[in-house]
């Protein structure tokens, strides 16, 4: 049976998050206690609101140290909306903050857009190498929910796959060896979102059975 701990400091929607596991028959531990994330065998780190007042929390909590503990285990971690925007080195949101520094890459704000914050449903354009990832066997005219005013931009070492909104391209998915990120809700993404859940339920069984 998998052991999979959604990161449980007080952002983001934990609860949408854990049905939809529960949808796919694995039942989460929400928790914030590093013995349960070390032990876990697949970390879920979400996230909405400001990205300064997330790490602020993640440092209070001793939280980013076992968290990048977690990472280096090299079992699965995945990063949903600001908890993807996290995995990253800075952003320049409120001004410049260091982020968790698992992925080489800055948080920028959303450019020449007419509105923000960016609501509404985008497909994933440009998919790169989606074999054995989080995005296999997703079809490309399927669509997501976005929810963010914040994006990385896209860089062949990481963006798994690519969105757009007004004429700002960005990184819609991510990827560093273990670590996933998207930026969209899986959650909240209907039939599609929960084949990329699925998919990352997959990636947890390989792992743990070698």
């Amino acid at each position: 049976m998998l052991n999979i701990t959604i990161l449980d400091y007080g952002l983001g929607n934990i609860r949408s998050l854990k049905n939809a596991f529960e949808h796919l028959g694995v039942a989460c531990t929400l928790s914030k206690d590093r013995t349960t994330i070390l032990n876990s065998d697949a970390l879920i780190l979400p996230g909405v609101g400001a990205f300064s007042h997330a790490m602020n929390i993640l440092n209070k909590d001793n939280l980013v140290d076992v968290i990048r503990e977690f990472a280096d285990s090299n079992k699965p971690l995945l990063g949903i909306c600001l908890g993807m925007q996290l995995l990253f080195k800075e952003s320049e949101e409120f001004g410049k903050s260091d982020g968790l520094g698992l992925i080489d890459g800055s948080v920028v704000k959303l450019s020449n857009c007419k509105k923000l914050p960016h609501v509404g449903w985008q497909t994933l354009e440009n998919q790169m190498d989606t074999q054995g990832t989080i995005l296999q066997d997703i079809n490309k005219n399927s669509e997501f929910y976005f929810v963010h005013s914040f994006v990385v931009g896209i860089n062949n070492a990481y963006t798994l796959s690519s969105s757009s909104y007004g004429n700002a391209l960005f990184s819609s998915c991510v990827k560093k060896e273990n670590i996933y990120g998207c930026q969209f809700h899986p959650e909240k993404s209907a039939k599609a979102g929960l084949k990329i859940l699925n998919n990352f339920i997959e990636i947890t069984k390989r792992f743990k059975n070698g």
